[in-house]
């Protein structure tokens, strides 16, 4: 699905609000600090609970501050609790938290895996495997006494919404979408897409991943696809072989119409405009007709200077290098201007990332500046001009291809 609407003159979607934590801290004000101002890195790096392979952790949060009850925050799992947090903040920032009566209208889209599993039981059960007299009783019982109805359903994607509709009163419509980068693409395209279309006022749309599970990274490393080693840019993983670096976020955005937002007196951190989703099989060269086939179809609403580009690249080897000869060529036409790779930094959440792209651009167009470069390998260059819009984009690890371009608020 793609969006038209870089041609149509339907209303304008505002972002007015932003909830972000990641392992570079909580807040809008951490991440322009560690990404904007100070000399960029890595946050905390676990290097110890998943060798071989670095995750990035979350930064310790105060859970009570977004979910006051300890009985909620108990029965959450962990991603959920980044998840609903997220949000609390977000609807904070737009100034919606406790206010009931919109709150009762506000509609929910949610980028969401699977749910965590418990690892220490599957371990009980395959180590008890070995040692059975009767491995298919063994299993049996097991089944039945140690993975009990209430464990599956703390697991149900759809939990996030659930508790966030529970702890924050988000009490309009909700719809989760499953699928890695590419869920978190639709969810943003779609809450547009309904905006625009007159189908709903303010929706909050978002994901959270906790990159700290080992069944996640067990899953991740039978594909080849985790990076070994020091954390550094996606460009010189890309040059050495490549894989990516999982980071615990949470993210999600308060999306409002322009008149919406006007009518409540909010100002909006950036105007969201068209968002456009593809897949391909990933052969050669595919992933790079689709963005440039996006690419094309954006130019009517593109400005007459070049775009910043905040890439969602993995550090793959292929889809990355891949991504990075589109980049150079779009550079080469005078289309594109100073790129930034985000996940050199705060890693891949998955269903995640690509609410944290747009994210991170609306909050460069509403600081009037843009991220400092990570990267050594000379793709990333100081910016001559503060850009004006923004493409944030996101080639999945595996499969989905995006981008939205995001403009300054006059």
């Amino acid at each position: 699905m793609s969006d038209k609407s870089g041609t149509e003159s339907a209303r304008d979607v505002w972002i007015t609000g932003i909830g972000l934590i990641s392992s570079l801290g909580e807040g809008l004000d951490a991440h322009w600090q560690a990404l904007a101002v100070d000399e960029p890195h890595v946050g905390a790096v676990d290097t110890d609970h998943f060798a071989p392979f670095p995750v990035l952790p979350m930064v310790p949060l105060e859970l009570d501050k977004q979910i006051p009850r300890k009985a909620d925050i108990r029965q959450m799992e962990p991603w959920q609790r980044l998840g609903t947090y997220a949000a609390g903040l977000a609807l904070a920032d737009a100034g919606l938290a406790g206010d009931l009566e919109r709150l009762a209208h506000m509609d929910m889209i949610v980028a969401a895996g699977g749910g965590e599993r418990d690892v220490d039981v599957d371990g009980q059960i395959l180590a008890g495997l070995g040692v059975a007299a009767d491995s298919e009783a063994f299993l049996n019982e097991r089944l039945a006494n140690d993975l009990r109805p209430t464990l599956f359903l703390a697991q149900l994607s759809n939990l996030l919404a659930g508790n966030i509709s529970i702890v924050h009163k988000v009490t309009g419509s909700s719809r989760t979408f499953m699928g890695e980068e590419i869920a978190g693409i639709s969810a943003v395209e779609i809450a547009a897409r309904r905006i625009r279309a007159g189908q709903g006022d303010q929706f909050l749309v978002g994901a959270a991943y906790n990159a700290e599970r080992k069944d996640m990274l067990l899953s991740l490393a039978l594909g080849n696809t985790l990076w070994q080693g020091a954390v550094n840019s996606v460009w010189e993983r890309a040059n050495a072989g490549g894989g990516m670096v999982t980071g615990s976020l949470g993210v999600f955005l308060v999306l409002e119409s322009r008149e919406h937002a006007e009518a409540r007196g909010r100002a909006g951190y950036a105007k969201l405009g068209p968002v456009l989703s593809g897949r391909s099989r990933r052969e050669p060269g595919q992933a790079a007709a689709v963005a440039r086939g996006q690419i094309d179809a954006l130019r009517p609403a593109l400005g007459d200077k070049p775009v910043g580009v905040l890439s969602g690249a993995t550090g793959i080897a292929r889809t990355t290098l891949e991504e990075r000869a589109l980049l150079e060529t779009l550079v080469a036409e005078g289309i594109v201007g100073p790129i930034r790779a985000t996940q050199s930094l705060i890693g891949n959440s998955l269903e995640a990332a690509f609410p944290a792209q747009v994210a991170l651009a609306a909050l460069a167009l509403s600081r009037k500046g843009f991220y400092r470069p990570t990267d050594p390998t000379g793709l990333e260059l100081e910016a001559a001009d503060v850009p004006t819009q923004i493409l944030a984009t996101s080639w999945g690890f595996w499969r989905g291809e995006g981008m939205a371009l995001l403009e300054a608020i006059d």
